[in-house]
């Protein structure tokens, strides 16, 4: 790796790594050159980008604190809000440089992706994405059959969270990362992306390969619940639909819990406490 390189994604590390993140760069042009020109990234193709993704920890040392911080903002998921969070110190903890944050959830305005996310893990060596292409003479017919990201040592219990851009920043000797092939061969492929297109509710395909950690009872009972949900599943009330000219942080002080759910929030902030398993499919 350059030494350029390998001194910014250790800085962007020191940053995000101690929260449950984990960092992976790559060259545009290695995710330019295998999607249509509709997805291209508009820079030149030696551009640094680094890959983000969280992993299980990410959820007691960077959720959890934050939601205990006071920067919850009201009428947006927190786990999007924690990691735009994180993500803008890695900019602050780079002041000389242009770094644009593109998170694995923006949309231009006709509403296409701004960034494949799982395209970007598999060409930054993060995550295999596998796909239908992948499994030789497939038996799905006409079915649509979308495809899943595997990581080396997480399985699927991991999340990608977005792409973190240096314009201005070229490394065109930046040698091409290949990510780990961990379900080589097709009858795993085939169960993995079965399980994923059609039990995904279940967990299943996260263990297509073993993983070193997975998700704890709280996160998937938390990860399983609708974003727009969330708040009341951490005990607070959902803000009210009536227009009101209070600021968002006067606002979510208000969202004071009732008096029986204030120990359920605190609880569930608690990493020593987890509610009761995760319900079945």
């Amino acid at each position: 790796m350059e030494p350029q390189v390998a001194e910014l994604k250790q800085k962007i590390e020191d940053t995000l790594c101690p929260f449950g993140f984990e960092v992976y760069p790559f060259q545009v042009a290695w995710y330019n050159a295998v999607l249509p020109s509709a997805f291209h990234l508009p820079l030149p193709g030696p551009t640094l980008a680094f890959l983000v993704l969280s992993t299980p920890a990410m959820f007691d040392r960077a959720l959890k604190p934050f939601l205990q911080s006071g920067h919850l903002q009201p009428l947006t998921d927190p786990v999007d809000q924690c990691v735009a969070y994180h993500l803008g110190r890695v900019r602050k903890s780079l002041p000389e440089l242009q770094v644009e944050v593109i998170a694995d959830y923006e949309v231009h305005p006709n509403r296409r992706p701004k960034i494949l996310a799982q395209t970007a893990a598999h060409v930054a060596g993060a995550a295999y994405y596998y796909q239908r292409q992948d499994v030789e003479a497939d038996p799905w017919g006409t079915q649509r059959i979308s495809g899943v990201c595997i990581h080396p040592r997480f399985g699927g219990w991991f999340a990608i969270r977005g792409v973190l851009l240096l314009p201005g920043i070229e490394v065109p000797d930046l040698p091409p990362t290949k990510p780990l092939d961990c379900v080589p061969t097709r009858t795993d492929r085939i169960a993995l992306l079965e399980s994923f297109n059609f039990h995904w509710r279940d967990w299943t395909y996260r263990d297509a390969v073993t993983p070193q950690e997975r998700y704890s009872e709280e996160q998937k009972a938390y990860f399983s619940t609708p974003p727009a949900q969330r708040l009341a599943l951490l005990g607070l009330a959902q803000p009210s639909r009536e227009p009101s000219s209070a600021s968002p942080e006067l606002l979510f002080t208000t969202l004071i819990p009732k008096s029986q759910n204030l120990s359920r929030a605190r609880g569930w902030l608690s990493p020593r406490v987890s509610p009761p398993a995760s319900p079945g499919p």
